[in-house]
């Protein structure tokens, strides 16, 4: 026994305390972090910004979770829209209304032209000599003349029509006449939007090619998935049921 009365000290013993019993871990030294369960990353320094998952820094959700837009990206993986594609029948009937209302605009100009021609020329006549050749008698009736000047200016009117209807009216609502009439609207594939009057004139003219091949591009939409002809699958526009709002 020492002099102080306490028992003697292990020269080898720990000062701070007995060791954990056997298969249980062995805490950090004071000061110093805990480490994490065994499996899990380790968490990042102290003012260190957390870095994001590696699901969502690269698009690809958490196990059982939607797949959702990746990290600080909006918008990407967004589903494409989906259409009710007009089918070809409602298509067909838009565009015969559209040429009807132009016709109809162009009856005037057609009467007046054929009429001032039958006013000028009704004192001439025309005839065949024995050598196969063709002759004209008589002289132009002036009386026909305005007739005729009235209706290759009332041939404007059409034109006019088609430019407002087809592409500056369908251009900017995605409805002409024919095609509000029928209940179907043009639009541009990706964006959902009208295509504006420049791509709608562009549009039209990019028919031409429908008309080609015995017009198998008009036909095409009859057994398309998206119901396009070749015009709009250049472009990428697909025309879709939605009747117009009243």
């Amino acid at each position: 026994m020492s002099e102080s009365g306490s028992p003697p000290q292990d020269p080898n013993a720990n000062p701070y305390g007995p060791p954990p019993p056997s298969g249980q871990p062995t805490p950090p030294p004071y000061g110093q972090p805990t480490p994490p369960p065994y499996g899990q990353p380790a968490p990042p320094p102290a003012g260190q910004p957390t870095v994001p998952p590696y699901s969502q820094t690269y698009g690809q959700a958490p196990y059982g979770q939607p797949y959702g837009q990746p990290y600080g990206q909006p918008g990407y993986g967004a589903p494409a829209p989906v259409y009710d594609y007009a089918h070809w029948g409602k298509r067909a009937g838009g565009y015969l209304l559209d040429g009807l209302f132009t016709m109809l605009i162009a009856i005037p100009a057609y009467g007046l032209l054929f009429g001032g021609i039958a006013v000028g020329t009704k004192d001439m006549e025309t005839y065949t000599d024995p050598a196969g050749v063709s002759h004209t008698t008589g002289e132009w009736d002036n009386a026909g003349t305005p007739l005729v000047i009235l209706g290759a200016v009332l041939f404007l009117l059409p034109l006019a029509f088609f430019i407002w209807n087809t592409c500056v009216r369908q251009g900017r609502t995605g409805y002409s006449l024919g095609k509000g009439i029928v209940g179907i609207r043009l639009l541009g594939e990706s964006s959902g939007q009208p295509i504006g009057g420049g791509m709608s004139f562009v549009r039209y003219l990019l028919h031409m090619l429908d008309s080609l091949a015995c017009y198998l591009g008009w036909l095409w939409p009859l057994w398309d998935t998206k119901r396009q002809t070749f015009a709009d699958k250049i472009l990428s526009t697909v025309v879709v049921n939605q009747p117009k709002a009243k």
